[in-house]
């Protein structure tokens, strides 16, 4: 790979509540130094988590509840609308619920589904957490926008044998024009966007269990990081990076590798 290489947005996605289902976004405006705008705002204690959101720190996955232990919650349907900050849960039953999760009794409609779609896997009680300013549930401390090679996605369906959804790994940024596992040599690379947006990638992304759930099922019918393991001697597929300014990302636009 060549500087001033170009990659094409496939798709955007976010994640609004962490481990419920994703997003598809037809723009994506981020800013300086923020996060991918609308995603992981929300995460679901498995039991007391010890979360302070005065002091916010970065919590490991497990604290809360998640697709690599919790594969049921696959089959939940959600959508979130920022403005009334009430998520709509389809739970596969033919029912619908809205919870306003900007208020007790929303937060406490949710965590009732979420008793009911995992009742044994619960540790304690399960509580709704909003992130505060400058913080996200994000699977990294440095997780600020991540980035999938859909390159490398079809180089493991090679691998398996089986089709893989690129939802599997539950990025924000789906990419075309990498050659398979490219994306992992552009650490310390910064992407620029065609109004100035700048990207600087920091860090690949290790991949764990919850890759093996299928999204739409919920079944766990693969085995990637261990076939990733044994092909290439890492667990790696996808990207972080951390915006060094801002603007605007749409389906169809392109970024540029600058250095």
């Amino acid at each position: 790979m060549t500087a001033h290489s170009t990659l094409r947005l496939a798709a955007l996605y976010r994640y609004p509540v962490k481990g419920l289902s994703p997003e598809r976004l037809d723009a994506a405006t981020l800013e300086t130094s923020g996060y991918f705008p609308g995603d992981r705002l929300y995460a679901i204690e498995n039991g007391p988590s010890g979360f302070n959101p005065v002091a916010p720190r970065h919590l490991p996955k497990t604290k809360y509840v998640m697709l690599m232990r919790d594969e049921a919650l696959a089959r939940l349907r959600t959508r979130y609308d920022e403005a009334s900050a009430t998520l709509t849960v389809e739970t596969g039953d033919g029912r619908a619920l809205a919870a306003d999760l900007g208020t007790p009794e929303g937060r406490a409609r949710l965590e009732e589904v979420i008793r009911r779609t995992l009742p044994d896997a619960l540790r304690g009680e399960p509580r709704v957490l909003a992130a505060p300013p400058q913080y996200r549930f994000t699977d990294s401390a440095t997780g600020f926008v991540s980035l999938i090679n859909l390159a490398s996605v079809r180089a493991i369906e090679d691998f398996v044998g089986a089709p893989v959804d690129p939802l599997r790994f539950r990025g924000n940024l789906m990419v075309e024009g990498l050659e398979p596992w490219a994306e992992l040599a552009l650490v310390g690379a910064v992407l620029e966007g065609e109004d100035g947006l700048r990207l600087r990638i920091t860090q690949r992304t290790q991949r764990c269990a919850a890759t093996n759930v299928d999204p739409v099922s919920g079944l766990r019918d693969l085995e990637i990081p261990w076939t990733l393991d044994e092909r290439l001697g890492h667990r790696d597929c996808g990207v972080y990076a951390e915006v060094l300014a801002g603007g605007t990302l749409r389906p169809g636009g392109t970024l540029t590798v600058v250095g």
